[in-house]
């Protein structure tokens, strides 16, 4: 089997398509070859968040979507390669996430089903690259019991197998998400909550910007308690794990409906925004601070390792640890996502199972995802 794979991710922002070329050595160590960031146009992205939401004609929407989606994230792989020195026949497969629409976990899922929805058609994109394409990875989770998420944790475990002591990474996504490794096992890993999902809502929303560069809208405001706690009081946050969520529980809807509650009219919108960076804070300084007193260097990776201002805050909750990013273990935290959907596709291939229970509460190790054969 040629040791090239792609892994194809586009998370909450739906802003781009991230797109990974990796290499696996015989001692399944990735590295990182190339990478390429395939811009959503404006227009896909609103359908997208429109499908997040319960709507009208959503069949007909997703399925027209589903495969505009398709041949997005087949451009993405044919940018991706045309920089390399390989061509399409060199590459095993394509792994691919797609884009989730739905993610619908359920505390009692023998009575109410779970479902995780993630569209881009792999037919699609298997046909436009000539590539075999390996997606739908979370639904075999889910059948197999767990949440469907986070799926990360497997991949973090196999980056972390060299480390002695415990280790910790940190994805600063959309949402956040905490994996605990130690000896070689996963020995926690879910959803903290939100971290970048509601600050981009937010600035998209009153500065029309994608994105809070740094954290510097943020830090120019004041974190006001009252709306913090009301905030906070998301049944979310008391729940155990595993546990995983996503823009269906947090989105501009919970927030504004927060805001109307606490009659936050007097509360200026950048104040809102550096209140939103202490909740991500704080949600997720409350499980590194949990974490046994040996553990004191955290691997950050995901878009919000950008944001200097939300560092500076779980600095100061977190003041014994050291945070760094997943540079120190090999892989770029801005390409992890991607790279772990890479190591995927290499798994199912290679029909190795993927043993979840400690994160998505799966009651068995399985093989993930679909194969659908060039």
């Amino acid at each position: 089997m040629n040791p090239l794979f792609i892994g194809l991710m586009s998370g909450t922002s739906v802003d781009n398509i991230d797109a990974a070329l990796l290499e696996f050595s015989r001692t399944n160590r990735p590295k990182l070859i190339a990478t390429h960031s395939h811009a959503i146009p404006q227009a896909t992205q609103q359908l997208v968040h429109a499908l997040c939401q319960p709507g009208t004609n959503e069949i007909e929407t997703m399925g027209r979507l589903d495969r505009s989606l398709g041949a997005l994230f087949a451009e993405a792989a044919i940018a991706l390669v045309s920089k390399t020195q390989y061509s399409n026949k060199d590459i095993t497969a394509i792994g691919s996430h797609g884009q989730t629409i739905r993610h619908r976990p359920s505390p009692s899922p023998n009575t109410v089903p779970s479902f995780s929805l993630q569209i881009a058609d792999p037919n699609t994109i298997a046909q436009l690259t000539g590539i075999t394409t390996v997606a739908d990875f979370r639904r075999r989770d889910i059948a197999a019991g767990g949440q469907g998420a986070p799926l990360t944790p497997a991949f973090h475990r196999a980056i972390c197998q060299d480390q002695t002591g415990p280790c910790i990474i940190l994805n600063l996504g959309g949402i956040a998400n905490i994996t605990v490794v130690v000896n070689n096992e996963i020995v926690s890993g879910f959803d903290t909550g939100p971290a970048n999902t509601l600050l981009d809502g937010w600035i998209r929303r009153h500065k029309k910007q994608p994105f809070d560069n740094g954290g510097q809208w943020a830090s120019t405001g004041q974190c006001q308690t009252a709306l913090l706690n009301q905030l906070k009081a998301h049944p979310y946050f008391a729940l155990t794990a595993p546990k995983s969520t996503g823009r269906e529980q947090f989105n501009l809807q919970w927030l504004d409906a927060v805001l109307a509650d606490t009659d936050a009219r007097h509360i200026s919108t950048e104040d809102v925004q550096a209140t939103l960076s202490q909740l991500s804070c704080d949600t997720i300084a409350a499980h590194l601070l949990a974490l046994p007193d040996e553990v004191k260097t955290v691997y950050c990776c995901g878009g919000g390792t950008h944001n200097r201002f939300l560092l500076a805050l779980l600095a100061a909750a977190c003041p014994d640890h050291r945070f760094v990013t997943t540079e120190a273990l090999g892989i770029d935290p801005d390409w992890l996502e991607a790279a772990a959907f890479a190591w995927f596709a290499k798994q199912t291939l290679a029909k190795q199972t993927v043993d979840l229970g400690k994160a998505t509460n799966a009651n068995k190790a399985t093989i993930l995802g679909g194969v659908y054969f060039a």
